[in-house]
């Protein structure tokens, strides 16, 4: 299979990105919200398969020494061929002097140990519909 990497949102289809996260089992939002995301990001990465999107993700960060991964999917048809790891080391690869932090989906976690991400002792976080995140098993 050969894909093609993009490391850059020019010419991104924003419908097609929702629709991989959804896919996925990601959250996700209006089209027009991941494109300001993936836009104010310190660094994106895009994975097409015959011109069709099947994996992403974003690194926000200082540059310097704190980041955080965001939006890594890959479409459930393409898991377990190296996409995701390929995604995630190569947005580590622009932050490498920095700390990086994600969120992980619920069940996801032994994919980033797999990377050397760590679960972290005291990791907290304020989120606008608490409710919701704990449904889905992301807080206590």
């Amino acid at each position: 299979m050969v894909f093609t990497v993009q490391l850059n949102t020019c010419g991104v289809d924003w419908h097609e990105v929702t629709e991989l996260l959804r896919l996925a089992g990601i959250a996700y939002y209006a089209d027009d919200i991941h494109n300001q995301a993936f836009n104010r990001s310190y660094a994106v990465i895009f994975v097409f398969h015959a011109n069709k999107l099947v994996g992403m993700g974003r690194v926000i960060s200082d540059g310097t020494y704190q980041a955080a991964m965001y939006d890594v999917a890959v479409l459930p048809a393409y898991q377990g061929k190296g996409l995701g790891r390929f995604i995630v080391q190569s947005l580590v690869g622009y932050c490498a002097s920095c700390h990086v932090i994600l969120y992980a989906s619920p069940g996801k976690e032994t994919f980033y140990e797999k990377s050397k991400f760590r679960r972290l002792k005291t990791g907290m976080a304020l989120f606008l519909n608490a409710e919701r995140m704990q449904e889905k098993g992301f807080i206590h």
